[in-house]
């Protein structure tokens, strides 16, 4: 599977690892960057790149990093047709995939170690969507509402 990975500087240790270790897992690897420290960059410049090219490519994945990952989440989930997931567990990074057919998974540096980020990005990366029509249901809500802001019928 292609996995785009894009972050800032306050992952870019992370960020480095994974590049290599998700590769390491047979996965082909796509770095939107940054591909040298900056203290001051800005994780959009990034994180849009990564989330634009899952967005472009059916099929493939992403992972965004920041410090927190709540800013990377934001920015990805901008990005029409992207279900982007931040997560802190693996149980939430599998909940990502199977029921919400994530494509993107949001970890923060700052919040986990390096083993707690591998196993989520594992987890999210080895996990299918479900596929139950209850989850394809409220996701058929959500892409309707972004399309053309359709609001859901009440019940």
């Amino acid at each position: 599977m292609r996995v785009h990975i894009g972050g800032d500087h306050a992952a870019y240790e992370l960020q480095r690892d994974l590049v290599a270790w998700v590769a390491e897992q047979g996965h082909e690897v796509v770095d939107h960057g940054p591909v040298a420290f900056d203290a001051q960059d800005d994780y959009p410049v990034f994180v849009l790149r990564a989330a634009e090219a899952v967005a472009g490519e059916p099929g493939s994945r992403g992972v965004v990093l920041g410090g927190s990952g709540n800013g990377e989440q934001m920015a990805a989930n901008k990005v029409a047709g992207i279900r982007a997931a931040l997560c802190y567990s693996t149980e939430l990074a599998v909940l990502a995939r199977q029921h919400n057919d994530a494509q993107v998974i949001s970890v923060g540096a700052r919040m986990q170690t390096l083993e707690e980020a591998r196993a989520m990005v594992r987890a999210f990366l080895d996990t299918d969507f479900s596929g139950e029509e209850r989850h394809q249901r409220r996701i058929d809500m959500m892409s309707a509402y972004e399309s053309d802001r359709t609001l859901p019928a009440l019940p």
